[in-house]
């Protein structure tokens, strides 16, 4: 979709509607009355001065109602901290190992997955995917059927979109796709595909930028190349090298889940069984209970579950060159520009890699990070960045959709990080 990020930015000011009612009440959130920021050194300390205020001011003004930021410098975390409430009714502390629905901050470890398949000569950026699914043959409006490769697959410049961003009755409203943050019953990856080729693409395959489930597909895909499940191949080529143990298609400790909330006035709305975010023309549709569902499908693009320390470690091993995953190589062609400034992804300046937004010009965004740095989030209330030059890699989770992604609150952490960050960008 077009400007992905900000584009939710604007949906984020609309009303939420919840599929089932839910009133939560209207009392304060409290901040946790002790940061739990590791001090180690004086730029730790000087870190925790930064960031602590703001992580309290969005619990104070009950914009978030709990958080977990972690923040590494050259590969050491300097500061960790959970803050707020796991589950807010119960008053239920959030943990630093609190677990999370990561929505599309599945992407790029599905993205990753299929990165060491091509490592491993398994797979190939211009297989075109019905190699790997013979049947997955979308056409474009007028009945052609182009060729989509696995690079059109990792850059969304595919042709496809997402469900959310069309009106109720869209194409594939009306073929009753899934984006993959709700679950419909029995609704397989294979039958969600075939409902997904059948909408027509929305442009030819290379020519535009598009955020899609395009990742769906290559979730598919990568399973195909990898001759097992989706979930198990990214244990097997992402997760269980890395040692990330609570990342993964399924919740394993579902006593650390947090639960999830969505902004409201006066406090974020708790979200019940189903729930349904305005969107432009469209609605986000949320299953929270899909992170707990062993019969919902792998969603390549939103399915997975997992800690702010597991997302932690898994970008600063690519930030340090992508052992044990990925060559050093694959990782400089992960953070190049593949669709550059026209496609917008966070806004002016920003381009798409093959697993994120890559910033290209900081002039246009006011941002303080660095050309070059890695960004992106998750519907729930999540967002993340690496900035290689200043060896920064930042994690910030949330359980407050979409506060949390494209509210006010990533871009006042990243600042508090900068502000306190006073050592010189490496050269590129």
């Amino acid at each position: 979709m077009h400007s992905a990020i900000a584009t939710f930015l604007v949906a984020a000011g609309l009303g939420v509607s919840p599929a089932t009612s839910v009133k939560p009440e209207p009392r304060a959130v409290e901040a946790s009355a002790r940061p739990s920021a590791v001090v180690v050194s004086p730029e730790s300390s000087a870190l925790a001065a930064s960031l602590d205020p703001v992580i309290d001011k969005a619990l104070a003004d009950q914009r978030i109602v709990g958080a977990v930021v972690i923040v590494a410098k050259d590969g050491e975390v300097i500061y960790r901290r959970a803050a707020g409430f796991e589950d807010r009714e119960a008053k239920k502390p959030l943990r630093e190992d609190a677990v999370f629905r990561l929505a599309s901050m599945t992407k790029p470890l599905v993205s990753v997955a299929a990165l060491a398949l091509i490592d491993q000569g398994k797979l190939s950026l211009e297989d075109p995917v019905t190699k790997w699914l013979p049947t997955f043959r979308p056409r474009l409006p007028d009945g052609r059927e182009p060729v989509i490769t696995v690079r059109h697959l990792l850059t969304h410049t595919a042709g496809l979109t997402y469900g959310f961003n069309q009106p109720a009755q869209g194409a594939y409203q009306k073929a009753q796709v899934s984006d993959g943050l709700d679950n419909p019953p029995g609704l397989t990856l294979e039958e969600n595909l075939r409902r997904l080729a059948t909408a027509p693409l929305a442009s030819e395959p290379g020519e535009k930028w598009a955020y899609s489930l395009a990742t769906d597909v290559l979730g598919a895909v990568v399973a195909s190349a990898g001759g097992a499940p989706l979930p198990q191949v990214v244990s097997r080529l992402v997760t269980q090298p890395l040692g990330l143990k609570d990342t993964g298609f399924r919740v394993s400790d579902v006593s650390r889940l947090a639960t999830p909330y969505a902004d409201g006035k006066p406090v974020p709305v708790r979200m019940g069984k189903t729930f349904d975010i305005p969107f432009g023309a469209g609605v986000v549709h949320y299953t929270p209970s899909r992170a707990l569902d062993a019969r919902a499908f792998p969603s390549g693009g939103a399915g997975m579950v997992g800690t702010a320390s597991d997302y932690v470690k898994f970008l600063e091993a690519l930030r340090k060159g992508g052992a044990p995953v990925l060559k050093q190589t694959t990782v400089e062609q992960l953070g190049s520009i593949h669709v550059g400034p026209e496609s917008q992804p966070q806004g002016p300046g920003w381009g798409w890699g093959l697993a994120s937004a890559v910033l290209i010009d900081p002039a246009p965004t006011h941002s303080p990070q660095s050309a070059g740095t890695w960004q992106w989030g998750g519907a729930y209330g999540h967002n993340w960045f690496v900035d290689p030059q200043r060896g920064l890699t930042v994690v910030a989770l949330t359980n407050t959709a979409l506060e949390g992604m494209s509210g006010g609150f990533p871009g006042a952490v990243r600042d508090a990080v900068y502000a306190a960050d006073k050592a010189p960008a490496k050269k590129p």
